[in-house]
């Protein structure tokens, strides 16, 4: 299928007003070369007077949204729409209370589950490694505390992040929360992120000293004693580092556990690494695309989560 999306809200309200226009797109990226059927693989089907897909082959019967993360919603597909559009349109995104006005939905937890399923759509499996040079350092996201000083994270959460180096600028990015600035949890997350063979800059922290070991280059940026600040030595990572706290004050007022934290730092990856697209459409694209390709989450399962968390953790 190629890139076909609307431009504007007017051209989304316009083309996406009827299910049945939702339902031919969402087949169309569900199937870009035609149905294919998860029981047989077969290639040929019809459509039942329910809409459910019913294979030539076995007449295995599955609905559309069955297996993606509009499984069993009892909301309109062009609602769903909407909500996409809202979620990726405005550069810093949207809160559960904003989709909830936009959208007229009448429960907050509905919209704050809605964002928590397109969050987890945000991040594409199999996604390639970063490579090249690419900085990695570490962040807490949190307030300010008495008396916590250097990696201590008393009440914060540390976020671990790898960026690209692009020329001056900065390429793509991962972040993840990590439990500490061990040597296990620094490594681990360079090797899931980072392609062996690229060159780290990392600080001198001893985190980071094993990495040569497991097919990287690393290029200690030493901070101790430096004249110069810590965000001209490793400029990449610490932008991000503001940027991300920034958008999480703007748009979330900081309101994020720390059980959540990482479906929240999927988001702003998958806005940062798509922040040059010229047209906001795409994104509602690439969204929907991912959204059809991300396993069923439960609509319980998340608000039994979330309202189980500890609301101490909010930062």
């Amino acid at each position: 299928m190629r890139e076909d999306y609307p431009r504007s809200l007017t051209e989304l309200e316009e083309r996406f007003s009827t299910e049945e226009a939702c339902r031919e797109y969402l087949a169309r990226l569900r199937w870009p070369d035609g149905f294919v059927c998860p029981r047989c693989r077969g290639r040929s089907a019809w459509t039942s007077k329910r809409d459910l897909f019913v294979c030539a082959a076995c007449e295995h019967q599955g609905s559309l949204t069955a297996g993606t993360i509009f499984q069993d919603t009892r909301k309109p597909l062009r609602l769903w729409f909407r909500a996409a559009w809202w979620v990726t349109a405005p550069k810093g995104g949207a809160s559960a209370l904003e989709l909830q006005r936009v959208l007229g939905l009448g429960s907050y937890v509905t919209a704050w589950t809605w964002l928590h399923k397109f969050r987890r759509a945000m991040v594409r499996p199999g996604r390639d490694r970063l490579r090249g040079q690419v900085e990695a350092d570490e962040t807490y996201v949190g307030g300010a505390e008495e008396g916590v000083h250097g990696r201590e994270m008393v009440g914060k959460a540390l976020v671990a992040i790898a960026a690209e180096e692009d020329g001056r600028g900065i390429g793509r990015i991962r972040l993840r929360r990590i439990a500490d600035a061990s040597a296990a949890s620094l490594e681990a997350f360079v090797r899931e992120t980072v392609e062996p063979g690229s060159l780290v800059p990392a600080d001198g922290w001893e985190g980071y000293a094993g990495l040569p070991s497991h097919g990287y280059r690393h290029k200690v940026t030493v901070l101790r004693g430096k004249s110069r600040p810590a965000s001209h030595l490793l400029p990449r990572v610490h932008r991000v580092a503001s940027l991300l706290k920034r958008w999480l004050l703007a748009t979330h007022q900081g309101a994020v556990s720390h059980e959540y934290l990482d479906y929240y730092l999927d988001e702003f990856t998958f806005r940062f690494n798509r922040r040059t697209s010229r047209s906001r459409g795409k994104l509602f694209y690439r969204l929907l695309e991912q959204a059809v390709a991300a396993d069923p989450i439960p609509y319980k399962t998340i608000v039994e989560a979330a309202w189980a968390g500890n609301s101490d953790h909010k930062m």
